[in-house]
Parts: structure tokens; sequence; C-alpha cells
């Protein structure tokens, strides 16, 4: 066998990481089901069998972007929850959606939002994950503002429950809005609205 012969078949090389950017791109532009195959293959500059030789079928590419998309170093919701005080946190939090879903050098919105709030059965397994990825993150919230109300800052009758739902409906409506081109100076406005409506569920009676 030729040497060019042994090398068919071989997924080609490329920088995995860039890859799974691209792809991320794409799926964030167009969501899970809107992304076809040739579509991530062209961003990506693979060909079919290296995006399956590298990542698996196209859903545990998109799981693996997702990964990828929490973890950026413009993320804003994890560094959130390291903030001090309450109010602290639902500050960098609202205006970290208001910059983060308007920002132009990327997609309008947020993919964990956007990615599959409808798709067909087929698509279940991908819609089921964002879901338990947008629980996990309330639940996250709600046990920081816990840790706040056990510090005294969140009166001791409030529900951190709701408090935490109401952040999130906030920063998940910011990623609406953005996708249908909402700018950063509105949604500016709309997270000072929620801070300053947060805070006042925060004044102790």
């Amino acid at each position: 066998m030729s040497e060019n012969q042994a090398q068919v078949g071989r997924p080609r090389a490329f920088d995995m990481d860039k890859a799974l950017q691209k792809a991320l791109e794409v799926f964030w532009a167009k969501g899970y089901e809107g992304a076809s195959l040739p579509d991530l293959t062209e961003a990506m500059g693979i060909n079919k069998p290296s995006l399956y030789a590298a990542f698996g079928n196209k859903e545990q590419l998109f799981l693996k972007a997702i990964e990828l998309y929490e973890n950026r170093p413009c993320a804003f919701f994890q560094p959130a929850l390291l903030q001090p005080t309450a109010y602290q946190v639902a500050e960098h939090m609202l205006f970290g959606a208001a910059a983060a879903n308007a920002d132009p050098s990327h997609p309008k919105g947020c993919v964990v939002v956007q990615g599959a709030l409808s798709c067909s059965d087929s698509a279940n397994n991908v819609k089921q994950a964002l879901i338990e990825k947008r629980q996990k993150g309330e639940l996250q919230l709600q046990q920081r503002l816990e840790q706040a109300q056990a510090a005294g800052e969140i009166p001791p009758d409030a529900d951190c429950g709701a408090l935490a739902g109401f952040i999130v409906v906030q920063i998940q409506g910011m990623s609406i809005q953005a996708a249908n081109g909402a700018s950063a100076e509105r949604l500016q406005q709309v997270a000072a609205i929620a801070l300053s409506a947060f805070k006042a569920l925060l004044q102790k009676e």
C-alpha cells in the first residue's frame, strides 16, 4: 500500500479548539436544528468523517460547544455568583447579560436560552440538556441568595427561589430581545429597571 493510500480515511489534521469555536458560532446563529452538517463542516474547515471522529455526532458536538460557551472568559453568570453582596450579584448578572447579549462580536442573544427552545422529537435530548443547564443556573443563584439571606442582606421572609427566578427571567428576556434587534443601550435600560426592582425587594420593612 502506498503512503497516499494509507492516508485515505484518516481524519484531517486541524485545530480542534478553533473548530469547536466555529461550530459554536454556527449553533449560536442558527440554533441546534437550524445548523446543518454542511454549515458546520464548512465553518469548521473539516469534512464529515473528521467531525465524527473528533466530536462524535451533531448532538455531542453541540453539547461540547455549549460547554465552551459557558467557559468563555467573557461569561458573566458564574463570576456574578462570586460577588460579595446580593445586590452586586444581581448587578453583575443583569448588566453582564445586557452587554453580552448585544455584543456585536458574536451572534446576538444566548445560545443556552435560544439553542433549542422549540425542536422536533429527534432533538429532544438537546432541548432537555439545555433545560437542565438553565435550571442548574437558577438553582445556583437561589442558593447564593439564600447565603445572602442568612447573612441578613435579604429579609428572612423573602422567597429566594422567586428572587432568583425574577433575575433569570430578566436575563432570558434580554436574550430574546437582543435576538430581535434590541440595542445594548436598551438592554442596559432594562437591566437598570430590573436592578431597581430587585433592590426594592431587598429592603427590609
